[in-house]
């Protein structure tokens, strides 16, 4: 493979006393020493062509080749390609462009800019579509759209999920509308695909733009992509002479989008194989049977003695305490090869609000946890635990792919209260904790929502609409904060701790309540360092749980849970 249009080639520094002719002797044979487009430094093609195509010297990512891209993810031998030999048929018989295309084919040994076949990745069976930036920019035509299509088409069929690398330019200019009607022909076929309730997963990689980023590219339900690629609809040049303005550092990379709310995760590329082998066996394995019990003996207590000892404010007091465990802390001590996503796909990635999918004593499970934070640091970047309409907008994408992959999903709730900023109102922050509690109350597939902190107000409350919610012994769930409790009704906050005993919000009032089913005992000063004096009996529950949830037929687990709060 020659790496010309990667690499620029470079002579040597020329010793004291050589000739030019001397420069270019035998020890250096031709090709073996290049000049990194970005960086401009002498690097050694070999060494790149075994570090995944990335420069060794500055860590810029070269653009790669489809063989060597399925190369890189797929099991030696596992390849099987797909619809080669489809041809371009020149719609608008614009001029010179069936020259450019077989001159195209000749040079790269190509068909069209996009191969796409069957392979396993890390064992796991998957249809596979990799586009290629050498020909024609990797723009989507008319066949391009076709072997998508019919890859997503067949991957339906047989049952298998589907992985495209995209990289494109958009829309082929050259096939003019013909191109256009690929966007809307591919992501037709991909409603089929989800509707069959089959993975799809889209790796962006740089450039992905256009009419291929307003299709297939950004419709996985798991979107990863390469570090630093440019993604985008309109193109920055374009953007910067249509506005007349500056664009900001970073606008329309990789990060960028992740902040933004529109990606799952970044992915370096010596990673790449190993996450999408995690993700495709987490989408495969469903079921009850996955679950492998600790052999401990399971307590069947639900409410600990002397519950009632110490007072409501007391209970408050520990809720908030600075070094109690959040969210984090239990994902770690519960699940194994947790996966975090990220973003909305709107707006942002709200940071009080953490999820992804994991395993839980083998069994994959969807978490989704508000996070406070460990830090004064850490507490500010996730804004208290306090989420934003983004951060809920963010927990319900990842329970209805829950639903669709009939994974559980396991919720811990650690709010003072819903965000109540300007710029939350401004992005619907009734509307977004409104749109969770509709769709909960309806998800086909088992919920348990654990109150492990301050459960505030509808802030808690768009995370606990579940089958069953629990609370830790010296956790707290209320209609609103004990202090704005009494500003609103006695006029004078200072009565916090009056108000706290009134308002019936510690675990043993609500489970006398029945608006919680079971309490956990803990630790008088609970600390991360005793978390398992916690997470060991809260996992024996959640298995207990799940035995009984997953096996429900979905109208029964939906009946249960409209029954539960309707007979409050």
């Amino acid at each position: 493979m020659k790496l010309d249009n990667v690499f620029k080639k470079t002579r040597l520094p020329k010793r004291k006393g050589q000739t030019a002719a001397d420069t270019r002797g035998p020890e250096v044979p031709e090709g073996l020493v290049r000049k990194c487009n970005m960086c401009k430094a002498a690097i050694i093609a070999e060494d790149v062509r075994k570090g995944s195509y990335i420069c060794p010297k500055c860590g810029g990512y070269f653009r790669m080749h489809a063989y060597r891209r399925i190369e890189s993810v797929a099991d030696e031998g596992t390849f099987e390609e797909w619809d080669r030999g489809l041809s371009t048929k020149n719609p608008l018989q614009f001029k010179g462009y069936t020259e450019k295309v077989a001159a195209l084919q000749e040079k790269t040994g190509l068909d069209e800019a996009v191969t796409t076949g069957r392979a396993c990745i890390g064992g796991e069976e998957t249809a596979l579509a990799v586009c290629d930036g050498r020909f024609l920019m990797a723009s989507m035509g008319e066949v391009v759209g076709e072997k998508i299509t019919r890859a997503v088409e067949r991957a339906t069929q047989e049952e298998l999920p589907l992985i495209v690398f995209a990289c494109s330019g958009g829309a082929r200019m050259q096939e003019g509308i013909v191109s256009l009607m690929q966007m809307a022909k591919t992501s037709a076929a991909l409603k089929r695909h989800s509707d069959a309730g089959l993975l799809y997963i889209t790796v962006l990689t740089d450039p992905t733009t256009g009419g291929v980023t307003a299709s297939f590219a950004m419709l996985g339900d798991i979107i990863l992509a390469e570090p630093n690629a440019l993604i985008g609809f309109a193109g920055p040049r374009v953007i910067g002479q249509t506005i007349g303005q500056k664009l900001p550092k970073g606008f329309q990379r990789s990060e960028f989008l992740l902040e933004h709310g529109f990606i799952d995760q970044i992915v370096e590329r010596p990673r790449m194989k190993e996450t999408l082998s995690r993700l495709l066996k987490l989408h495969r394995d469903r079921g009850i049977q996955m679950l492998r019990s600790s052999g401990e003996m399971r307590q069947s207590l639900k409410i600990p003695a002397g519950l009632d000892k110490a007072k409501a404010w007391e209970r408050v007091t520990a809720s908030r305490q600075k070094d109690r465990p959040v969210g984090k802390d239990y994902i770690e001590a519960l699940f194994t090869e947790f996966t975090e996503f990220h973003g909305d796909r709107y707006f942002g990635d709200d940071q009080a609000i953490v999820g992804g999918v994991a395993r839980f004593r083998g069994m994959p499970v969807t978490v989704i946890a508000q996070e406070k934070g460990r830090d004064t640091k850490e507490n500010i970047r996730r804004n208290f635990g306090m989420p934003s309409p983004d951060g809920y907008r963010k927990a319900l994408r990842l329970m209805k792919q829950a639903e669709r992959f009939h994974r559980p999903v396991i919720c811990f709730v650690d709010t003072p209260g819903a965000f109540c900023g300007v710029e939350a109102e401004e992005r619907g922050q009734g509307e977004a904790i409104a749109r969770n509690l509709y769709e909960m109350s309806a998800l086909k597939t088992p919920i348990l929502s654990v109150v492990i902190g301050e459960g505030g107000s509808g802030g808690a409350l768009a995370m606990a609409t579940a089958d069953e919610v629990w609370m830790l012994e010296n956790s707290v769930y209320s209609i609103l904060s004990p202090e704005g409790f009494a500003s609103i009704l006695w006029k004078d906050s200072a009565k916090a701790q009056e108000a706290a005993e009134v308002m019936k919000l510690t675990a043993g009032d609500l489970y006398a309540l029945g608006v919680v089913e079971r309490v956990l005992p803990e630790p008088l000063w609970f600390t991360v360092q005793d978390i398992h004096a916690v997470t060991d009996l809260m996992g024996n529950w959640m298995e207990e749980f799940l035995e009984r949830y997953v096996s429900m037929d979905s109208d029964a687990l939906t009946q249960h849970r409209y029954d539960r709060f309707r007979n409050m």
